[in-house]
């Protein structure tokens, strides 16, 4: 399990895995002088992404758990938003299912959205092979902020 500040803890049982869990942490910003640029993450407080390969073509939002009142249509969650930009990048023909498990209420000042875009982010690379470079799941994360802002 690498615990280095910019990963993720995840399980994928091996190479050719159709399933990637992905536990990401909320956090706590406007630190100091740093304002909402600096932060640190909480380690026991999260959400917890399940990302399956389909052969639907399609992206599905099948369960969501915990607070809140979250939308299952993905192009109103930012699972959904996330994972299909990342599929017409690479124009895949496959399909992911989501199951999200909220451990931060939305709008608790938390990271809520945070978490769940960034993780999903993480997750879909892995389930893909890793086609993406760090930077650029930045890129996609904030299009998941955008949706939840």
């Amino acid at each position: 399990m690498n615990r280095s500040r910019f990963d993720f803890r995840f399980n994928k049982t091996n190479k050719m895995s159709k399933t990637v869990k992905v536990f990401a942490p909320g956090s706590v910003a406007n630190v100091s002088c740093g304002f909402d640029v600096l932060g640190f993450p909480i380690s026991k407080v999260g959400d917890i992404i399940e990302v399956t390969k389909t052969d639907t073509g399609s992206v599905e939002i099948a369960e969501i758990y915990g607070p809140g009142n979250l939308s299952k249509d993905p192009n109103n969650n930012v699972c959904g938003v996330i994972a299909k930009a990342m599929l017409n990048e690479l124009n895949a023909d496959i399909g992911l299912r989501f199951t999200l498990t909220k451990g931060i209420l939305p709008g608790s000042g938390l990271g809520s959205s945070a978490a769940s875009s960034a993780g999903t982010a993480f997750a879909v690379n892995e389930l893909l092979g890793r086609p993406f470079s760090k930077l650029r799941l930045i890129e996609f994360a904030m299009l998941g902020e955008a949706l939840a802002s």
